[in-house]
């Protein structure tokens, strides 16, 4: 038997995603969550073999719940994550699988390809939808030049990154919060992403932020 959590914050998708999987052979659905939160909760709490991970949820979003979990902050054993969501951009694939998901697949896709993506994810194998692998295929085979940010730009980041709120970087740097806000749009559009989080870890990974002309305030 495999032990699933459902993790979306539509009540619909979760109604039927519960009555169409308890339906099938094998699989009991032990737990629903309406966030990312309530799903590394209901992890700790039932233990499932897969959980069915929406992207886009309030407080905490499937990305960061992926690694929460995958870190093993929802306890012991650790689930296998299968993000089923709608949204399909490379920075969204890229982030939950550096998560630490083991498949990714689209809402959109046949009942028999997400019942068979469940089982091999819980086999300890990987998942991806075929639009999603092309996709995979093609950013490695052209993964693009690094982005160029601007002094100030990098200032506003490594300010995020020290936990500052834009309230905050807005008084470090002396500008207005809404020009906070405009930098930041700015390196989420070079970068790809977007929230500050990935923002943040991808600008690390390139090196980004390991040198900043000027002094920070």
């Amino acid at each position: 038997m495999i032990r699933l959590v459902l993790a979306d914050d539509h009540p619909i998708v979760r109604a039927g995603l519960s009555g169409l999987l308890s339906d099938e052979h094998g699989f009991e659905v032990v737990g629903e969550a309406a966030d990312g939160d309530e799903a590394v909760r209901l992890v700790a709490a039932t233990h499932p073999d897969v959980v069915l991970m929406d992207l886009r949820m309030p407080r905490v979003d499937g990305v960061a719940a992926t690694a929460r979990i995958c870190g093993g902050e929802a306890g012991e054993p650790v689930p296998r994550v299968l993000i089923l969501t709608t949204y399909e951009s490379d920075d969204q694939i890229l982030a939950a699988i550096e998560a630490g998901a083991s498949g990714y697949l689209i809402k959109a896709a046949p009942r028999d390809e997400i019942v068979a993506g469940i089982r091999s994810v819980a086999a300890g194998q990987s998942a991806l939808s075929p639009q999603v692998a092309i996709r995979l295929v093609e950013r490695m085979r052209h993964p693009g030049p690094d982005p160029t940010l601007t002094e100030r730009e990098t200032q506003v980041l490594r300010l995020v990154a020290a936990g500052r709120s834009n309230k905050q970087i807005a008084a470090a740097l002396g500008i207005g919060e809404s020009t906070v806000k405009t930098h930041l749009l700015k390196v989420f559009d070079k970068l790809g992403v977007a929230d500050r989080t990935r923002a943040v870890t991808l600008a690390m990974e390139r090196g980004l932020l390991s040198e900043v002309r000027g002094t920070l305030p």
